[in-house]
């Protein structure tokens, strides 16, 4: 059975004419009645009476509702398939770490809402394992997270990488440690830290370079936001180490300091602390022109603002 011998069989039962339906699918009347033929030796019923009009016979008439049900759900399907590959869906749900839609995202989300004013934007702040998750569930069509080979490694994901940053240190401004002009770091494992909950890709970058250095997080305080890092660092005891984009309203707060990590003597290859950032989508995403714009949007915008501010690598 297929679609185009129902497709036959609606528009005959709408014509009452075997003439008429093979006008209206655009098709020969011996290709019409081929159809209905394939069509009820495939029910084991005939389906119309043959005489001056096609009328429908018994089974013909309790089928018709079904097929009139089944081609159009495929009609509709078409339809939407045809205005979501012509940029025509409804909504744009992106997820992001909470550093890039505070700082760099916001014009992206403003030019993207004038290029396409019909499509509802969605953001939401996520870390990023949260993030990537909620993508290969499909229930946001693009992330900004940090690199993590082992999430986004599928065939079947698309990645562009953004920028790679620098870790810094974020303490309250009479605190020791802000009296250096870079960190050391036998300095640093002295003190305590407030850090990102468990699930956020900078908990697990901060705890690998600790056990690289064989020292013990003080993991004093956990906490998602960037409001609650300055609001617990500003108190004076807590520290934190935070990526430089989410350190940019900090630099400006009489009541914080901001300092960047000296080089780490202790590793051998003398290494800085950084963490990359990148945005993922999945191939066939990619094809739809309003994600494919929001994608070319984030990578220019992004690389103009980091230019504009210095390399922040």
């Amino acid at each position: 059975m297929r679609l185009e011998q129902l497709q036959a069989f609606l528009a005959i039962a709408q014509t009452g004419s075997f003439q008429q339906a093979a006008k209206q699918c655009g098709v020969t009347q011996s290709t019409i009645s081929r159809q209905i033929q394939g069509l009820e030796a495939d029910l084991g019923i005939e389906l119309f009476h043959r005489s001056t009009h096609a009328k429908l016979t018994l089974g013909g008439e309790r089928l018709l509702p079904r097929v009139r049900k089944i081609c159009q759900e495929w009609e509709s399907a078409t339809q939407e398939l045809t205005d979501l590959m012509g940029g025509k869906q409804p909504e744009l749900c992106i997820a992001a770490i909470h550093s890039v839609c505070a700082s760099y995202l916001p014009p992206v989300l403003q030019k993207f809402c004038h290029d396409y004013p019909e499509v509802q934007l969605r953001v939401t702040s996520l870390g990023s394992d949260r993030s990537l998750k909620v993508l290969k569930d499909g229930l946001v069509d693009l992330a900004i997270v940090m690199h993590n080979r082992f999430l986004i490694s599928g065939k079947e994901m698309a990645v562009e990488v953004l920028y790679d940053e620098p870790i810094e240190v974020l303490t309250a401004a009479n605190h020791p440690l802000a009296g250096y002009e870079s960190i050391p770091w036998l300095e640093l494992i002295r003190y305590p830290q407030v850090v990102f909950k468990d699930g956020y890709g900078m908990q697990r970058l901060i705890q690998d370079r600790f056990e690289q250095m064989e020292a013990k997080l003080q993991a004093a305080l956990e906490v998602n936001t960037l409001d609650a890092f300055r609001g617990v660092v500003r108190q004076g005891e807590l520290i934190a180490l935070l990526p430089h984009s989410a350190l940019i309203e900090a630099k400006y707060d009489p009541t914080l300091a901001v300092r960047p990590l000296a080089n780490n003597s202790n590793l051998a290859d003398n290494s800085s602390l950084t963490r990359r950032v990148v945005m993922v989508t999945t191939q066939d995403r990619l094809q739809i022109p309003p994600i494919q714009h929001f994608w070319q949007l984030v990578k220019d915008n992004i690389h103009l603002q980091i230019n504009q501010q210095g390399s922040v690598s």
